[in-house]
């Protein structure tokens, strides 16, 4: 299916069709993802790790598990990137909603380490494992779907409705644990209830899968794949070789964003719990309230790239973030619903300002031949030092210092780095993305006739 020909109201409506697409298996994927850093928060910590010293410390052992899953993340970027980039984005996706909805399903059915001992905690980290790896593969594929197909002057916009869909499989994840810890008794939601939101994973899985099956790879693709020595010499290594100050750009560009993200909506839990003495209930249901709004802020954001251009709307993002720990927690202190509330709201629009733009900045970073491989090593491997690590280092920052200053400084810290990864960045907004795979032919001494093939369209085909 081509979006990118005919009238404005075909495009637009293919476009949605291949947005819904994306983001059916992006909420999918990140329902399953967030459900277990909810749970790691509320229940791993007391089932699968009893022995530690304080509730601080079981949370702390959760979140190394929930850790392996960025572990993972780069590892299955890269293997998916790889193939991606050879065999399709779409063959690619739906593999990866497979994978980590089996995982999930699988979770659910763990006994505790009461019942299993160390087995339990062991075959958690494999399952974490596996989740981690297909979500790694997910993103990229999932974005390029969507950038690929979309005009030139509206890529933005229409490149982070995928985004979009990580706040919506977060509040689909906050509300099934929502539900099940105001409906159950605490023994209850501790003992079963928390698995059947791991077992509801089946019924969106099959849903998700289904939806993308109905669209197809881009034509900028297709036409790609028919060059034999694109396909040759398209992959990880060669995009490294070629590229690798796209990719550190990317890598920084990535890191504020990554930390922001998991501070607001997963470490917030701990601070609102441990330090506050927020109730459970109380919290799921301002972030229940939180990430329906950050649904809107993302797409709002993607405009804003189009418009202002990706490098000022992304150094707003960074320059607003530096701020948020010296902010947000003296305002969750309070203890004041409506001030917790506008403390995770911005910061997750500070994070909408950064998120939105990764899949069009990205994409216009690499051609088309090795475009998932750039994309997931540029995004993949930063989690490692960034989202994985996050809730650990606040956890034992605070823990040490009985502070939010260092939590505040550490951020203000990732956020300087992204700020000049961003002032390194070309601004690319309207750019085609067959210019790319020209001037890529041309580095690599390609043929005229595989030039010709990669020229790009004149200016009504590219609008």
């Amino acid at each position: 299916m081509s979006v990118q020909h005919g009238t404005g109201e075909s495009v637009a409506k293919g476009l949605r069709r291949v947005v819904g697409a994306s983001m059916a298996g992006t909420v999918v994927e990140w329902y399953e993802f967030f459900l277990y850093a909810t749970a790691a928060n509320l229940v791993f910590g007391k089932l699968f790790f009893p022995n530690a010293h304080s509730e601080l410390d079981g949370i702390m052992d959760a979140f190394l598990t929930y850790a392996v899953g960025f572990v993972a993340r780069p590892v299955g970027g890269l293997v998916f990137g790889h193939f991606g980039d050879r065999f399709g984005r779409k063959k690619l996706l739906q593999l990866s909603i497979v994978l980590v909805g089996t995982a999930t399903f699988l979770m659910g059915c763990l006994p505790g380490f009461a019942l299993w001992g160390y087995g339990a905690p062991i075959t958690l980290v494999a399952l974490r494992f596996l989740q981690g790896f297909a979500v790694g593969g997910e993103w990229g594929g999932a974005a390029l779907l969507v950038a690929e197909h979309s005009p030139n002057r509206s890529r933005g916009f229409w490149a982070s409705w995928p985004q979009a869909g990580v706040p919506l499989g977060n509040l689909l994840a906050t509300a099934v644990l929502l539900v099940l810890s105001a409906t159950l008794s605490p023994e209850s939601f501790l003992g079963w209830g928390w698995r059947i939101g791991f077992w509801l994973s089946a019924v969106i899985v099959v849903i998700g899968y289904y939806i993308r099956t109905k669209v197809s790879d881009a034509p900028i693709f297709l036409e790609a794949a028919y060059d034999d020595e694109s396909a040759e010499r398209s992959g990880v290594l060669e995009v490294v070789r070629r590229y690798p100050r796209q990719i550190l750009t990317a890598m920084g560009v990535r890191f504020a964003e990554n930390v922001i993200y998991y501070l607001v909506v997963t470490f917030s839990i701990t601070y609102l719990k441990i330090i506050v003495n927020v109730d459970t209930s109380r919290i799921l249901l301002l972030l229940l309230v939180a990430h329906a709004i950050h649904f809107f802020m993302v797409p709002a954001a993607g405009r804003l790239l189009d418009t202002w251009g990706r490098k000022p709307t992304y150094f707003l993002g960074a320059v607003a973030g530096a701020t948020w720990g010296f902010l947000a927690f003296p305002m969750m202190d309070t203890g004041n619903d409506v001030l917790i509330l506008c403390a995770i709201l911005f910061g997750l629009a500070c994070h909408a300002l950064m998120y939105s733009g990764q899949p069009s900045i990205m994409a216009e970073m690499f051609p088309t031949r090795m475009r998932y491989s750039g994309l997931s090593i540029g995004s993949q491997v930063t989690s490692i030092a960034s989202g994985s690590v996050a809730p650990i280092i606040a956890t034992a920052l605070l823990g040490t210092y009985q502070s939010s200053t260092p939590i505040a400084l550490y951020l203000l810290g990732s956020c300087a780095v992204t700020a000049v990864a961003v002032l390194a960045l070309k601004e690319t907004r309207g750019i085609d993305l067959r210019e790319l795979d020209v001037q890529d032919a041309a580095l690599r001494g390609a043929s005229p006739a595989a030039e010709a093939q990669a020229a790009p369209l004149d200016g009504a085909q590219a609008r």
